[in-house]
This record gives C-alpha cells, sequence and structure tokens, in this order.
C-alpha cells in the first residue's frame, strides 16, 4: 500500500517520500536585497535534516516590487544566485530534495509604490490603489518569471512551483473578481499563467517537473468554484504544469487560511477533485499536521504529496517524527540516534 514513506518519482524528480514542506515566507528582517541569510539556511537545511521529501522555498520575488514586504526574499538580479546555491547544495547532502516557489505578489504588494495588477482594483481600504499593468508591462513579468528560473536552474533547484494562488499576480490574472481587462488577457483570463509557464519551460531542463500552486477555490460572494479551477489548471497542464498544489481562498476577509470553521483536511477534497478530473498528480495541503490524517490522505488516494505547513514551523522534524508514530521505524542522522 502507497503510504506517506512510499518514494514518488516524475520526470527527474525523486523523492525518498510523500512529505512536502510548502513554501512559507519568513519576512525576515535581514533579507537585504532579497538575498537569503542565515535565517534562511537553518530553515530550510534543519527540514531536510528532519526527513522532509520534497522542501519548497517560500514565494521569492521574481522583481523587486513583487515581493509580499521588503522583508521578504527575491531572485531577480544573478547576485542572489549563490546564496540560494548554497542552501540547495545542504539540502540535497541530507537526501532531501528542493524547489522554490516564483511569485509576484501584484496589488498585494505591500512596500510597493505603486503595487501592479491586472486592473486598477485594490485588495482593500488598508492596501493601495495599484496601476493596471500595460500589455507590455504584462510581458515583461512573464519575462522576470523566465529569467527567475533561469536563476533558479542555476542554483541547483529540483522544481519549480509557480505561485498562482492566494490573491497574487497570476491569480489576479484568472480570477474574474480582479481581472477587468478589455483585452486578450482580459478575454482570455488564464492566458497570462500560461504564457509564464510555457517562458518558464524553454528554461528549465527537459526532465524538471513544475509544479503550480492554485486556489481551487474563492471563498468571497461571486468567487469561483472548483469546477472552475479545474478547467484553469486543465489550460495549465496543457501549457506544460506536472503537478498541481491545490490550496484556496486569498481574496476577501477570509484570506488563504480557511476561515475560523476550517478542519484538518478542510482541502483535501479540492485535490481530489483536481487530480481526478485531469489525472494529474496533486499536493494536498491544509491544516494536515495528524500524523494520521496525512497518512490517510494517502492511502486513501486522495493526493500523491502532502504538504504540512504549519506543523512543520512548529516541528523541524515532522517527517521523522511521523515515521516512528505510524511504523516505529525511524531512520536519522547519526548525531541524533541517541534522541530517538
Amino acid at each position: 500500500m502507497t503510504n506517506l514513506f512510499t518514494p514518488f518519482a516524475l520526470k527527474g524528480l525523486k523523492l525518498m517520500n510523500r512529505i512536502v514542506m510548502p513554501p512559507m515566507c519568513q519576512y525576515s528582517v535581514v533579507a537585504e536585497d532579497g538575498i537569503p541569510n542565515a535565517w534562511h539556511d537553518v530553515h530550510y537545511i534543519s527540514r531536510a535534516v528532519g526527513g522532509t521529501g520534497l522542501i519548497i522555498v517560500e514565494m521569492t520575488g521574481v522583481h523587486p516590487d513583487g515581493r509580499i514586504t521588503n522583508q521578504d526574499t527575491g531572485i531577480w538580479d544573478d547576485k542572489q544566485i549563490p546564496a540560494y546555491r548554497k542552501i540547495v547544495d545542504q539540502v540535497h547532502s541530507y537526501g532531501s530534495k528542493i524547489g522554490i516557489q516564483l511569485g509576484h505578489a501584484g496589488r498585494k504588494a505591500q512596500d510597493a509604490n505603486p503595487p501592479v495588477a491586472p486592473s486598477a482594483i485594490r485588495f482593500d481600504e488598508k492596501y493601495k490603489v495599484p496601476h493596471a499593468l500595460t500589455h507590455d508591462e504584462v510581458q515583461d513579468m512573464v519575462q522576470a518569471h523566465k529569467e527567475a528560473a533561469r536563476r533558479a536552474v542555476e542554483a541547483g533547484f529540483d522544481t519549480i512551483e509557480i505561485h498562482g494562488a492566494h490573491g497574487y499576480l497570476i491569480h489576479q490574472f484568472h480570477s474574474p473578481l480582479t481581472n477587468q481587462r478589455e483585452d486578450e488577457y482580459g478575454k482570455d483570463l488564464s492566458l497570462f499563467g500560461v504564457q509564464i509557464i510555457r517562458a518558464i519551460k524553454e528554461v528549465i531542463p527537459a526532465d524538471m517537473p513544475i509544479l503550480m500552486r492554485v486556489s481551487a477555490k474563492e471563498y468571497v460572494e461571486g468567487g469561483y468554484d472548483v469546477n472552475y479551477a479545474s478547467d484553469l489548471c486543465r489550460r495549465y497542464q496543457d501549457a506544460g504544469v506536472d503537478i498541481f498544489h491545490i490550496s484556496s481562498g486569498g481574496e476577501g476577509h477570509v484570506g488563504s487560511n480557511g476561515g475560523p470553521k476550517a478542519v484538518p483536511g478542510y482541502q483535501v477534497d479540492l485535490a481530489e477533485h483536481i487530480k481526478a478530473e485531469l489525472n494529474v498528480p496533486v499536493i494536498a495541503v491544509g491544516l494536515l499536521e495528524s500524523y494520521e490524517v496525512a497518512q490517510s490522505v494517502i492511502t486513501e488516494g486522495k493526493a500523491d504529496l502532502v504538504a504540512v505547513g504549519r506543523g512543520m514551523l512548529r516541528d523541524p522534524y515532522w517527517a521523522l517524527h511521523a515515521s516512528k508514530a505510524l511504523s516505529g521505524d525511524v531512520t536519522v542522522p547519526t548525531q541524533y540516534e541517541r534522541g530517538f
């Protein structure tokens, strides 16, 4: 039976287990010029020591003004590559694989002046009114994602995840709530994402899978549902996405946390739906820190991989502890054997 600790392989990506650390911004005050530092080194490498199969580095800005805040990391300049390569090499030394999430916050870029978006609609009264991107500026954004992907490859990442969720720029383009353009990007709301995927494919190895995180449901009035999301994902799959990382929300007061009624596994049905509709591997995420709940998602075939966010913030060795709890068997670094 396939379980959390069954290896997973797709194209050139080979994982020792089905456990994923999802991207979680660190808002590190010393991430000068977007360059990761000692905090990020410890943060990611410790999760590799802890037995995580795939670590996905936090949303990394493809443009300085694409970060949520100026405390976030970026990959818009070649001088940023060495710091990522250092993390990648160390993560690999402990048997884990590592990807990077490329993104642009769009109208939710808090420190940009002004932020940008498909249309000049601000997130709420606390945010600035964004500048509506011109056609040429949209093309520049596609190019920025392409160049960021090239840098990620040079840094040695095993896979690239495109951030198309949580109300950020790609999500803003493919949501009817935030895209009111009259040009080709308003007539085909998936076009921006499709162009980014195709551009990234031009600069990555043929055997490197592309991941994409999507919000499969919007919680606000008039928001889209999972059937609309399935159609979006089908376009993105045709363009070259190999695995979908299924989340939800990001627009309005609910945000991307599911709200106060969220329970463990509250997004798993969305992942299961996309998996079945598109016959594509999916990553499930959303309050899956219980070892038993995470295990059941895999054993019941609802998703191919499980992402553990907040649980892994609290416990860098979540994967080791899960293995011990579920099977009684655990393989740990020699230095830590006495602790287990």
